[in-house]
């Protein structure tokens, strides 16, 4: 299993011995000539891999932005577009944009609604299709759709990658080619390295020995209407398990101030108590000490008039 960054992958395939002939015979020595020193280039690999998660992150904000700048720019063009043939083309420009992976907004736009009903009507469940769809989905209705573009074809591929993201983070080999219609391994992974990862819409490692694709990161896909409805109950019903516990929490708060006052007003009582106490025992000491001593000066006097 190894990660993988925005770095040029190398070729894991030669066999150590090729790449040791590679590294002598680079300056015409040969294995008997002299020995070249690597260090310097090694050191410069194990600094760019260590800023490698820096670059990621910087690469996943900038591509976010980007989506939201080309969201924006699309829909200004969408307002002031009148003609349906220019709606169509701005639905293909925008499906086969390769920044682009968050198309319910443009969906919502009113421009676009006047496709329906006219030849182009097919552009919206083309934009339909990209916004919630699969290849697969694809594939199984494209009697009725028009013919994709090989762009539009490779971003409904990175689609799905993220569709399959949602649901599980260990995604088999076996699945993938399946769902992307790839017939082999090699293709697969670089499918997933140079059109997912560098891309920035998926982080994750690729393991060759289990033959699956461990997700770390997927970016999020745009929810359909019955996903929102279904987030929409979801979070009510947590609002309502989070008011009911708030409501119980308060009552504990209330009862726990209730029997504080009460010890509060038991501990007073005690210690009064005890003050009373302590006087009682005081008063019977000195009543005590009085006595003992009248008693000793009587018996003194009794001796004397014997």
């Amino acid at each position: 299993m190894f990660s993988l960054g925005p770095l040029k992958i190398p070729n894991e395939r030669e066999s150590p011995k090729a790449a040791r002939d590679h590294q002598a015979g680079s300056d015409g020595q040969g294995r008997e000539g002299r020995p070249q020193a690597k260090p310097r280039r090694r050191r410069r690999t194990l600094q760019t891999l260590t800023l490698a998660p820096r670059l990621r992150r910087a690469m996943a904000m900038d591509a976010e932005r980007r989506q939201a700048e080309l969201i924006g720019q699309f829909s200004a063009q969408a307002a002031a577009v009148s003609s349906a043939p220019q709606l169509a083309a701005l639905v293909l420009e925008a499906t086969s944009h390769p920044a682009l992976f968050a198309f319910s907004e443009l969906l919502t736009l009113p421009a676009l609604s006047k496709l329906a009903g006219t030849q182009y009507a097919s552009s919206l469940d083309v934009l339909r299709l990209f916004a919630y769809g699969t290849l697969k989905d694809y594939k199984s209705n494209s009697g009725s759709l028009p013919a994709l573009l090989p762009d539009q074809v490779r971003k409904l591929k990175q689609l799905s990658v993220l569709t399959l993201a949602e649901s599980t983070k260990i995604l088999p080999y076996d699945q993938l080619m399946q769902e992307l219609d790839v017939s082999n391994v090699r293709e697969l992974e670089d499918f997933l390295i140079n059109e997912c990862m560098y891309s920035g819409i998926v982080r994750g490692k690729l393991d060759q020995l289990r033959r699956c694709f461990e997700v770390q990161f997927a970016a999020g896909r745009d929810l359909t209407p019955d996903q929102l409805n279904n987030m929409i109950d979801t979070l009510s019903d947590w609002l309502g398990t989070s008011d009911s516990l708030l409501h119980q929490i308060q009552e504990k708060i209330k009862w726990a101030d209730t029997m504080s006052e009460v010890n509060k007003k038991h501990q007073k009582e005690f210690e009064d108590r005890v003050e009373e106490a302590k006087k009682s025992i005081k008063k019977l000491n000195n009543l005590s000490r009085q006595t003992s001593t009248y008693g000793g000066m009587t018996t003194f006097s009794l001796n004397l008039e014997e």
